[in-house]
């Protein structure tokens, strides 16, 4: 018995010690502003908004090339990005809330 607690304490230090795995990027919904305003990610990475906010919310892209819909509080959208460039977004509700999302070309 002592050797497998012994056994399982060794794991969890070894758990422990291990670098958390790459979620990707999140961009947070809140006082009515994207947070941080401004991110750069991988092609292919996938972007999570999340509404912390109080209001609705979307991540609307300028170009109109992807659309997060309605976000009430607590709701979070997932998009995975594949095409590099740069790309202005807003919210629709709120105009004056706007976000840069740079693409680049994984290496």
């Amino acid at each position: 018995m002592r050797s497998a607690l012994l056994g399982a304490a060794a794991l969890v230090a070894l758990l422990a010690a291990a670098p958390p795995p790459k979620t990707g990027t999140v961009v947070h919904i809140r006082d009515d502003k994207f947070q941080p305003a401004s991110i750069t990610v991988k092609a292919g990475e996938k972007v999570t908004f999340i509404n912390d906010d109080d209001d609705a919310h979307t991540a609307t892209a300028d170009d109109g090339s992807w659309d997060s819909e309605g976000l009430n509080q607590g709701q979070k959208w997932v998009h995975a990005f594949t095409k590099s460039g740069t790309i202005k977004y807003h919210c629709t509700v709120h105009p004056f809330m706007h976000g840069t999302l740079v693409v680049k070309v994984a290496k």
